[in-house]
């Protein structure tokens, strides 16, 4: 039976992917900072999707202390079985412009969203490269395709997810270890209700012409590219266009990005 691991599972997209491996029977391993969230997505899980209340472990851990989630994935592994799939959805976000935000929110973004990331598979990896098989999934964000206005450290965090998939996936692949890395657009969630409440009127113009995904259809596609082997999942043709195509494509996007905020100011 697949044991999924997925931190950030609480809510959001990483609970929208465990209630989708529920339904295939996987064993699931959920770790977030709350425990609380915790009980409840995992009573979710039980009681809406079929999945059996030994087949669910939860840990609370913050991703950003390497310790800390080292030690919670051990004890997933002690539970459920070694590792077939993990999921890197844990992630924060707290938009400013730059010389609004402090350098402890910068650095909460990078160490949550990149280091919390790089701690979660150096976890797991070298069993999966030891077995010859696994599967890592990264959750990026279309962010981590081209610079958001207010957006500095967060799309640092996930440009650097990029790259840090890219290597390694050039790596794993000698060992029989898949890696995707996916690229959602905004995505209905908790995190995403907080994130509008503070983000720049200038983001506003050229994020919010853009219809929010919801996080059930994210997670589809996820599974969808994991279980086609994917390296790179795409949400949409401007976000397709912007990964595969970007140099070409990016100085255009940033000419209307211009414009649009230069209007909202009045210019």
């Amino acid at each position: 039976m697949t044991h999924v691991i997925i931190t950030g599972g609480s809510s959001g997209i990483g609970l929208a992917l465990a209630s989708l491996y529920a339904v295939r029977g996987a064993r699931l391993s959920l770790i977030a900072r709350s425990r609380d969230p915790l009980e409840l997505a995992a009573r979710k899980l039980v009681a809406k999707y079929g999945a059996r209340a030994e087949d669910i472990h939860i840990e609370t851990a913050d991703v950003a202390r390497e310790e800390a989630i080292d030690s919670a994935i051990g004890r997933c592994v002690e539970a459920l079985g070694p590792c077939d799939v993990l999921v890197t959805s844990a992630g924060v976000v707290e938009p400013a412009p730059f010389e609004d935000m402090s350098s402890a929110a910068f650095r909460r973004q990078m160490e949550t969203n990149f280091s919390g990331t790089v701690h979660a598979v150096r976890a797991v990896y070298p069993d999966m490269a030891r077995r010859r098989t696994g599967h890592i999934v990264m959750i990026s964000s279309g962010s981590g395709l081209i610079g958001i206005y207010g957006y500095t450290s967060y799309c640092a965090s996930k440009f650097a997810l990029r790259g840090f998939a890219e290597a390694l996936r050039s790596e794993a692949r000698c060992h029989g270890v898949g890696v995707s890395v996916s690229f959602p657009p905004d995505t209905e969630t908790p995190q995403f209700e907080r994130e509008i409440a503070e983000r720049p009127r200038e983001a506003s113009v050229v994020m919010g012409a853009v219809r929010p995904w919801s996080a059930e259809a994210v997670a589809r596609k996820i599974v969808k590219g994991v279980e086609g082997k994917r390296f790179e999942i795409y949400f949409g043709l401007t976000l397709f266009l912007l990964g595969r195509f970007g140099p070409a494509v990016r100085p255009l996007v940033d000419w209307w990005f211009d414009r649009a905020i230069a209007r909202s100011r009045g210019r």
